[in-house]
């Protein structure tokens, strides 16, 4: 039974870490971000920041490791997240322009709506049945 769920985990990891890297690129954040700051001979930087706060990101989710951190740390890294989501949601809103297009070039674009509305409706009801089955 441990194969099975191994393969579903690693299958999820994938999925999940392959929605993350396509929304970072059709989102154009990293050489938007660039472009606007002026520091596109920096690619590589950006580049590592990356990958280094994905691991890091993965190693606090999943270690053992706690970390204690002062009322200004917290509120520092309350900001950088925000400002992360906030990018982040900015970069979705223009993303959505997408969709409609993408639907035209393949020729359905007649089905755009029950294609979205199936996307998040899938999204809601995977996103429930772990909350229910899972983290009960």
């Amino acid at each position: 039974m441990w194969i099975v769920e191994s393969l579903i985990g690693i299958a999820s990891g994938i999925a999940v870490g392959t929605g993350f890297v396509a929304v970072l690129t059709v989102a154009g954040i990293v050489p938007r971000l660039m472009q606007l700051s002026g520091s596109e001979s920096k690619v590589r930087y950006y580049e590592l920041a990356i990958i280094l706060g994905v691991f890091a990101g993965i190693y606090l989710s999943f270690g053992d490791t706690s970390i204690s951190i002062s009322v200004v740390g917290v509120a520092i890294w309350g900001l950088l997240h925000g400002i992360f989501i906030g990018m982040l949601a900015a970069a979705l809103a223009e993303v959505l322009n997408v969709f409609p297009l993408l639907f035209k070039r393949i020729g359905v674009e007649g089905f755009l709506i029950p294609l979205l509305m199936a996307l998040v409706l899938g999204k809601i009801f995977g996103s429930l049945f772990q909350w229910i089955i899972f983290v009960r």
